[in-house]
């Protein structure tokens, strides 16, 4: 897929005010491989002309990437032209008025914890992230909508493993992987653990174009 070029934040925020654009937008963010613009039409029961009209201006906004294939299982002469479709954009967008940095906060704290190279320092983050995991969880709600609303993006797959299409620490688990992808799956045990749910569940099992931890399903 071609990356979009990043434009300004209030853009995105901008694109996303329609509701239809919006719905379309989650149904591309929550699908696996890239989508043509009949399959979000389908989905979103609107005619291919809006799908395409509304996936252009996602694309536009930075907010989707675009690029060209033919469909699964064709090819050779006599397959057709190949068929525009769109994926998620991997740039994040954030806003802030007035502006805040958090995420140069964050970076200074793993560097300071990598650079410290200390059992007790890296022991006392995975706490601390198994304590914020059981606090996010404490309503007990479904487990997919408490991962969603972490914005890990939940997918149950065909063994009734979760994915996590999202990584919600993504720019700060490029500079420290180890570190960050371990602070993540104590937080998400400790999302399990409040629903008294086995934290044993949760598994670091990084794939590309998804979060690093999968959750298996219990009894496994």
């Amino acid at each position: 897929m071609d990356e979009a070029a990043v434009p300004d934040a209030t853009g995105d925020l901008d694109a996303l005010s329609n509701p239809v654009r919006r719905r379309v937008y989650d149904y591309v963010a929550g699908q696996s491989a890239p989508v043509r613009r009949d399959q979000v039409a389908e989905a979103v029961d609107i005619s291919r002309t809006l799908a395409a009209y509304h996936l252009d201006r996602l694309a536009e906004a930075g907010l989707l990437t675009t690029g060209y294939a033919r469909p699964e299982g064709r090819g050779g002469p006599g397959a057709g032209r190949p068929a525009k479709q769109y994926a998620p954009a991997q740039d994040e967008v954030s806003v802030t008025i007035p502006p805040r940095d958090y995420r140069l906060f964050a970076e200074i704290l793993v560097d300071a914890v990598a650079d410290a190279d200390s059992e007790a320092l890296r022991s006392a983050l995975a706490a601390a992230a198994e304590r914020h995991g059981r606090a996010v969880a404490e309503d007990g709600g479904d487990l997919l909508a408490t991962l969603g609303g972490c914005g890990y993006e939940p997918q149950v797959t065909e063994r009734g493993d979760i994915e996590l299409r999202n990584c919600p620490f993504h720019r700060i688990v490029q500079r420290e992987t180890a570190l960050v992808c371990g602070v993540n799956r104590a937080f998400l045990r400790g999302v399990l653990a409040a629903r008294d749910a086995e934290p044993d569940r949760v598994e670091l099992a990084p794939a590309p174009g998804r979060c690093c931890v999968v959750v298996h399903p219990a009894g496994t």
